[in-house]
């Protein structure tokens, strides 16, 4: 049997505006192929998700929102990695602010079902189960969790 990395838990956030359209950042992480991402990161000892994802979501975006909804968990079979799905309603007038360039260097504005490509494998998971759940997506196994 092949031996694979423990799985990591992240988060994924899908930061969603009232005319639909959604944050996704452009990553250029070291060692990295460039890739367009939602904002996310991994959980810290003794966080829940939603913690996680509004704490990622500030660090990453300027971004700070009060409410978010877990709604789907995504295992990576294909690898390693678990990344919780949450969504969070942009407040009124958010500005997408580049605070970490070493990782993300531009936020857009996008719409949904158009992001740009080439997208990072936990964003398109993400973006799977909250587009079309109950869908399958090779690589993936997909648990709706909530209704939004």
């Amino acid at each position: 049997m092949d031996h694979l990395p423990r799985p990591v838990c992240g988060v994924g956030v899908v930061l969603e505006r009232a005319d639909g359209l959604v944050a996704v950042g452009h990553r250029v992480t070291a060692g990295e192929t460039s890739s367009w991402s939602f904002p996310g990161g991994h959980l810290e000892g003794g966080e829940t998700p939603v913690a996680a994802a509004l704490r990622e979501l500030a660090e990453e975006t300027g971004v700070r929102a009060g409410t978010a909804t877990l709604f789907a968990l995504c295992v990576r079979t294909g690898g390693s990695g678990v990344t919780l799905a949450v969504h969070v309603p942009a407040p009124a007038g958010a500005e997408l602010v580049v605070t970490e360039p070493h990782a993300i260097d531009a936020w857009v504005w996008a719409d949904p079902d158009e992001l740009p490509e080439p997208s990072f494998a936990h964003t398109a998971a993400v973006r799977h189960a909250w587009r079309t759940p109950g869908v399958p997506l090779p690589g993936w196994d997909l648990h709706r969790v909530a209704e939004r």
